[in-house]
Parts: structure tokens; C-alpha cells; sequence
């Protein structure tokens, strides 16, 4: 189903497969947008902690025991913000406790062409009650608002409704260009690409923070900088921003009652060669505020 970008196949999943109260398990730390959503569509969002590799599946397992868990929200390819690819093993476990306890599966790929042969979505490991959603303005550009939903037959009528009551349909002119950028390899040609591109300022971004310790992935755009207990994220990203640098706290990203003391640092949305200075820029104000 072609949809008007991958945030658009977020909203009509959530429009034409949940309801208001239902209960969605999500990583602790997740992607803003679908927090957004959750709100605006009145769901109860409960976090799955995070472990070094990925979420942690044996308190997902529990919290379904527990609740009546609707469905799970899951980015298993370049996580949004913690640059993870989870295993297959991972993968197989996420599809068996839905299939277990009967949950719908909303797995995000907006972020997952960056990574050159990632293991098998988890849409293979549970078809009937997964939807694939991903999208063309992160991998070709941004402006490109096109997307493609993959779901069971049986989701696709609520899903359809859903589009109707929102955008009717994607511009077909849109449409006509990404299908064939996709057979003449315009489309594989931008992701290798943008693959070397974030590869590049990864290591850039290595460079310029010296020790402070980050998370990330070696071909994502953005990492995360996790801070001590004792530091404020906040008066790190205020004084980054009146130095025109502009980086995120976890406060965006959190869905536990503990927002950690982090920065999520975007590393696409500046030319090349500005790139370290700002990064540097960053390492200063995290090390003066440890000083403090």
C-alpha cells in the first residue's frame, strides 16, 4: 500500500487497527513521532527497558502476562536513537511472544536502509500480524513524501479506510517518480550513498569526542550521548543553542518515568565540513558541565 511517507503509515495503523485505551509496548527510549501519536489517539504506551543490544524481551514477555498488551511498536533496524540492529534471534523472539499473546506488530524501517544486509524483518517471522512500514524521504530526500505499508490482507480494508479520511491517496506524479527511480537503481544508487556519507561522519564524530562515551551504530546518522545522574541535558543543549547548535535531551524520546540524562545528536543537517567544529563544540559543553 503506498501511503504519503512512513509518519503517514504510523497514523493510519494506529487510526484503523487500535483504539483509544488500548495498551502498545514500546522501548523506553523510542521516536518522538509515534509518542505524538500515542497521545493523540489516546493510547496507553508502557516501556519495554533497554538493554546494551536491544529491548529487554523477557520484561516484555512479563508486562504481557501482566496486561492486556495490544501491540508492540519496534524499530529492529536502526533503532531511533540507539543506532541498534537486532539479531535474527532477536526477531524470531519478538514474533513468538506476539504470536503468543496475541499482539499487532508496527515495525519501523525508516532508518533501516542504512544498514547494507541487516537479518530478515520481523514481518518474516510473523506476517499475519505484522505491518512493514517504511518510507523514501529519509533514504532519497526529504521533500519526497511517499511510503509503502506491507500488512496482512486482512488489516488492509481498515488501513484503506484510514487513508481515505486522511490524505485520499498519494499524488500520483510523486508515486509515478519513486517507482521509477526504484527499477532504474536511482534509489539504490542514494542509499550507498547516504551509506558512505553517514559512515564518513560517524567517523568525524569519533574524532571530535575523544573519550566522552556514545551510543551509536558505524553507519547511522545520529548518536547518543549518554550523561552522569549528576548532569543536566537541558543546560548542555541551552548553552549548545545559543552557540547556534542544536541537539535533543531524552525528555523527547522517553516513555518510562525516568528520563535519563542524555543528548541525541543529529549528525546529517550539517555540511561536511562544519562537522567537527560543532562536534567539538559539543565535547566542550558536555566536559564543562561535568566539571561542574
Amino acid at each position: 500500500m503506498i501511503v504519503n511517507g512512513a509518519q503517514h503509515g504510523l497514523t493510519i495503523t494506529v487510526m484503523g487497527l487500535l483504539r483509544p485505551g488500548d495498551v502498545v509496548a514500546v522501548d523506553a527510549l523510542t521516536y518522538p513521532g509515534f509518542k505524538v501519536l500515542a497521545e493523540l489517539y489516546h493510547l496507553e504506551l508502557i516501556a519495554i527497558p533497554v538493554l546494551a543490544n536491544g529491548p529487554d524481551l523477557s520484561a516484555l514477555e512479563a508486562l504481557c502476562q501482566k496486561r492486556h498488551v495490544r501491540a508492540i511498536y519496534t524499530m529492529p533496524t536502526l533503532h531511533n536513537p540507539l543506532g541498534w540492529v537486532l539479531s535474527r534471534l532477536q526477531r524470531k523472539r519478538i514474533a513468538g511472544i506476539a504470536r503468543t499473546y496475541d499482539l499487532l506488530v508496527i515495525e519501523d524501517t525508516a532508518y533501516g536502509y542504512l544498514v547494507r544486509r541487516p537479518p530478515p524483518p520481523v514481518a518474516v517471522y510473523a506476517p499475519e500480524r505484522t505491518v512493514y512500514i517504511t518510507g523514501f524521504s529519509k533514504n532519497v530526500a526529504t521533500g519526497l513524501r511517499v511510503g509503502a505499508v506491507v500488512c496482512p490482507t486482512s488489516y488492509r480494508p481498515a488501513l484503506e479506510r484510514a487513508v481515505r479520511a486522511t490524505t485520499w491517496n498519494t499524488p500520483s506524479l510523486m508515486t509515478a517518480l519513486v517507482c521509477n527511480w526504484i527499477q532504474d537503481g536511482t534509489v539504490a544508487r542514494f542509499e550507498t550513498l547516504k551509506r558512505r556519507d553517514a559512515h564518513q561522519r560517524q567517523a568525524v564524530l569519533k574524532a571530535a569526542l575523544g573519550d566522552i562515551s556514545c551510543i551509536t551504530h558505524p553507519d547511522s546518522y545520529f548518536a547518543w550521548i549518554p550523561l552522569p545522574d549528576e548532569a543536566r541535558a537541558d543546560r548542555i543543549a541551552q548553552a549548545l543553542m545559543d552557540d547556534n547548535i542544536s541537539v535533543s535531551t531524552a525528555e523527547p524520546f522517553c516513555t518510562s518515568l525516568v528520563v535519563p540524562q542524555a543528548l541525541r545528536v543529529a549528525l546529517g543537517s550539517i555540511a561536511m565540513e562544519d562537522l567537527h567544529v560543532a562536534l567539538v563544540k559539543v565535547r566542550e559543553a558536555v566536559e564543562f558541565e561535568r566539571c561542574r
